[in-house]
């Protein structure tokens, strides 16, 4: 438009006018601007449409610019690349950015596209990663073409590890060792999600495609299932200790794999030896890798838990669950930060079995009451028994589930009246006299 007014271009004698993106610029508001410059245009012309999506706009330009159009589709409409892995994680709205760092520290070797929806989020969520000594960068509308092509040669070259996009940004990315698309926020078109999982698994490669939601947005989940006919798999952000782990590992792999150039470090190794030669072998090792290690492992020392679980709604009224099994005391309560929802996502992930195998939660101020199925009940006693939650050694006991008489303060009923309870000095915890058997 700017090289017409200045009439300097003249569009009168173009045979083909083609529109790259045309549902990217309608939704960037260019409409009447499309509109402007196919007017100008001789009618007697091709016109050639290309749009991952086909909205009602898109056919309104084809209905008055076009004639007798002929639509040609390449796949199936939405259908989803089947080499790439679908898996959503829920968490709390507040909570996205850990889980996003969470999801970087534990996949090491992710080269990956984090989508967002403003440019203005884009933008913030670089400039943290990139503060906390990720190599990150953003791509989005505000960019001009010298920085976006230098953040996508950075990007291309493997500098950056993470590039932060807008949707429209993102489009054209064809970088075929992209190995996973994290969408931070859904997208508000659901057909959008087909185009930014599809940056992965190019080439015939896989790739894995995580998206963060909140509760709420778990029906979404089901919707763009449907759209694309594929399953999401249902994943958990990685623990501290699980990162830590992963991380160890994958040190420990390159440390074998790694080449060493003996002629050029043979000169230096009798000085390494000689300043090593009062340790052992198993005290080298542990002194090498806590060297290398000790960072992640004092950020991570008692992080907390970031995964939402799915049985907690509104109101927390997790305790209306129903499962016919053993009844268990265990010493820790809202006083460790804990609520039902909470407690259920500790429960599961120690022990490793599944949320319906758990029933009715009760959470007190120093301790709480949980029901599980009587073939789990040694699992989570093997697992959460004697285990230190927070400074505190957690004790798990088992006891009678009482169906008469009267209900006690906590909500639960005596037998005839004689099943006292007692506090305990140690840590706050609370024993039955009656009715219990400690492990």
């Amino acid at each position: 438009m700017d090289l017409m007014d200045r009439k300097v271009i003249k569009l009168q004698t173009i045979r083909f006018l083609i529109l790259d993106e045309a549902d990217e610029m309608l939704n960037m508001g260019f409409k009447e601007d499309i509109d402007l410059i196919l007017a100008d245009a001789p009618e007697e012309k091709r016109v050639w449409l290309f749009s991952a999506t086909m909205p009602r706009e898109v056919r309104s330009i084809a209905s008055a610019y076009m004639y007798q159009p002929i639509e040609l589709t390449l796949g199936k409409k939405n259908q989803g690349n089947e080499n790439i892995e679908h898996q959503y994680i829920v968490v709390d709205d507040r909570n996205r950015y850990a889980a996003l760092k969470r999801l970087v520290d534990f996949n090491y070797d992710m080269f990956a596209v984090v989508f967002c929806r403003t440019k203005i989020d884009t933008q913030r969520v670089a400039e943290q990663l990139m503060s906390d000594g990720y190599n990150a960068n953003s791509l989005h509308g505000d960019l001009s073409q010298q920085q976006r092509d230098k953040v996508m040669k950075s990007f291309k070259d493997k500098i950056l590890q993470i590039l932060v996009a807008t949707d429209v940004a993102a489009r054209g990315i064809d970088v075929s060792n992209i190995t996973h698309v994290i969408h931070l926020n859904l997208p508000d078109e659901i057909e959008f999600y087909t185009h930014r999982s599809g940056r992965t698994a190019r080439a015939g490669k896989t790739g894995i495609s995580i998206a963060l939601v909140t509760k709420r947005e778990v029906s979404k989940i089901k919707q763009i299932e449907k759209v694309i006919n594929m399953r999401f798999e249902k994943k958990l952000i990685p623990t501290g200790a699980e990162i830590c782990q992963k991380k160890l590992l994958g040190m420990v792999h390159r440390l074998r794999e790694v080449e060493v150039p003996e002629q050029e470090i043979s000169d230096f190794l009798p000085t390494v030896y000689e300043e090593l030669k009062d340790l052992t072998k198993e005290e080298v090792i542990r002194k090498f890798t806590s060297l290398e290690f000790n960072h992640l492992l004092d950020y991570y020392r008692g992080s907390k838990d970031l995964n939402q679980s799915d049985f907690e709604t509104r109101g927390e009224k997790v305790h209306d669950r129903f499962v016919v099994g053993d009844r268990l005391f265990i010493n820790l309560g809202k006083m460790d930060g804990l609520d039902n929802g909470k407690l259920l996502a500790l429960i599961c992930e120690r022990s490793g079995v599944k949320g319906k195998e758990i029933g009715k939660i009760d959470v007190k101020g120093a301790y709480s009451f949980f029901e599980v199925e009587k073939q789990s009940t040694d699992q989570v006693r093997e697992h959460l028994h004697g285990f230190e939650y927070k400074g505190r050694m957690v004790r798990l006991e088992l006891t009678e589930a009482r169906r008469e008489g009267k209900r006690d303060r906590g909500g639960e009923r005596r037998s005839g009246g004689g099943d006292k309870k007692r506090k305990s000095r140690s840590g706050g915890s609370f024993s039955h006299r009656k009715g219990k058997k400690r492990y």
